[in-house]
């Protein structure tokens, strides 16, 4: 009694998000449509005290429960919060796309909600059936989600691509694990790895080793397992498509750290190779097919896939440093597609959609506000400096010279200067054509409040990116 007392204490945000997710399902049951803003509000509220329950746990020793198979340790912490945080943006910018559609459902946001305990669990994994379990509720939430719009033939058919090649994705990582666990005899990832040092079957292992990484590039939509990723974009409802592209990349970062690093870092020159190619080809092939794209949710799925591969570029690396700056990374990416799908949410109205480029058409004369935070936000996107992106791509560059892989680093200069093109190119309709309409962009006080934080710290974290980059560097020490 006092083991599961002291397990439900180590997991205490996981079990309150739990509880707060029942007590929110149990309680939309009796809201009225008109008073959905009571689920939206208590669904935010359970967020953000999720998100300093998790964070009162900072700067304490590593902590394990159940058995060991979940851990809390600094880097589960920064990134738990992170996320918390993430996902409560998602709701508010969402909300008035949601209510213009009568899409206003308490379902979006317990769906939404379950698949952040997912996410929690897949952070704080430190066993196999840990990460497989939280990958599993974060991926069957997502299948939901986009196929929550039952009228929308796109939706049914992006839902429908999702969920197949994530099954079999899905299929391909347990299957690593199944070869593994039968040469490690264990699902904790410590124990694994001291298994690997002592194993002389590396064949078996480099089976295993190649499925689950199979599993991890597809969850994070690396090249070639992107193929998902544009159309579940383009299909999804913008506030489903902010929430897919956001969070689950803090995510699908740690699970690739806790699988890789704790748990097979013993095959960290088989592991690196595979890791090495997959970033090249998301770099050119994220920006390559980015320029050819008018829609700018399949443009910005395109240069997830580019991002990607400098997320990946810091973590083969190998090094403390390079963790770090790969975290750095993904937290980057995540505040900058925060700012840009806001913006897409912003500019969409009841019964429009502003997917195409030539929506943005003369946006700095109808507010400059609002152009200035686009902006921004392509140019941090883009890495000109002294935007959040720039010390993202620099740091994650760098630490690549550092590791001795001079011609990776130049790859991936070569692949933000190919990249700066269609950046530039929506900057370009912004300020320099005509709009289009003269109807005026209306938003909720909450929403212009957060999304005019959301731009400013793009810049505010280009200008003084220490304290990001010391935090992250804090968490693999």
């Amino acid at each position: 009694m006092t083991s599961i007392l002291t397990d439900l204490q180590v997991a205490a945000p996981e079990s309150f998000l739990l509880a707060m997710i029942s007590i929110i399902l149990i309680a939309d049951l009796y809201v009225k449509d008109e008073h959905r803003g009571a689920t939206y509000i208590l669904s935010i509220v359970a967020l953000i005290a999720t998100a300093f329950l998790t964070l009162s746990s900072y700067g304490e020793p590593v902590k394990t429960a159940f058995y060991g198979s979940f851990i809390v340790d600094p880097m589960s912490v920064i990134l738990k919060f992170s996320l918390l945080i993430v996902v409560a943006i998602v709701f508010i910018y969402g909300r008035d796309y949601l209510v213009d559609r009568n899409f206003y459902k308490g379902e979006f946001f317990t769906i939404s909600m379950f698949g952040t305990l997912g996410m929690m669990l897949m952070v704080s994994a430190a066993n196999f059936l840990t990460v497989y379990l939280g990958l599993e509720l974060l991926s069957l939430s997502m299948y939901a989600l986009v196929a929550m719009q039952r009228d929308s033939d796109v939706a049914a058919e992006a839902a429908m691509k999702y969920f197949v090649l994530g099954a079999i994705a899905s299929g391909m990582l347990l299957y690593g694990m199944s070869i593994v666990f039968g040469v490690a005899n264990s699902l904790d990832l410590a124990t694994i790895n001291t298994a690997i040092q002592q194993s002389d079957n590396r064949l078996a292992l480099s089976f295993g080793l190649v499925f689950i990484i199979l599993g991890i590039a597809f969850k994070l939509g690396a090249v070639p397992f992107h193929m998902w990723m544009p159309d579940v974009y383009h299909g999804a409802p913008t506030a489903i498509t902010l929430y897919i592209a956001t969070a689950p990349k803090i995510a699908g970062f740690v699970m690739m750290y806790r699988l890789l690093v704790d748990g097979m870092s013993a095959m960290m020159a088989d592991w690196q190779m595979i890791l090495i190619l997959l970033s090249v080809a998301s770099m050119f092939v994220g920006n390559i097919i980015a320029i050819a794209q008018t829609n700018i949710k399949r443009m910005f799925a395109y240069s997830t896939i580019s991002h990607v591969g400098f997320i990946l570029m810091g973590l083969l690396t190998g090094t403390k440093d390079g963790y770090a700056a790969s975290m750095f990374y993904v937290i980057a990416y995540v505040i900058m597609s925060l700012a840009a799908f806001g913006m897409v949410l912003l500019m969409s109205r009841a019964g429009y959609e502003a997917e195409n480029i030539d929506d943005y058409k003369g946006l700095n004369q109808k507010n400059p506000w609002y152009a200035f935070l686009m902006l921004i936000t392509l140019f941090s996107m883009a890495g000109i400096p002294p935007m959040l992106g720039f010390w993202a791509k620099i740091t994650v560059l760098q630490e690549a010279v550092n590791a001795g892989l001079v011609w990776l680093a130049i790859a991936g200069v070569v692949a933000s200067i190919i990249g700066a093109y269609y950046y530039l190119r929506v900057v370009k309709v912004i300020y320099f054509d005509k709009p289009e309409d003269e109807v005026p962009i209306q938003a909720s006080m909450d929403m212009r409040f957060v999304l005019g934080a959301n731009g400013l710290s793009i810049v505010v974290l280009g200008v003084f990116p220490g304290s990001l980059l010391s935090l992250c560097s804090a968490a693999f020490l």
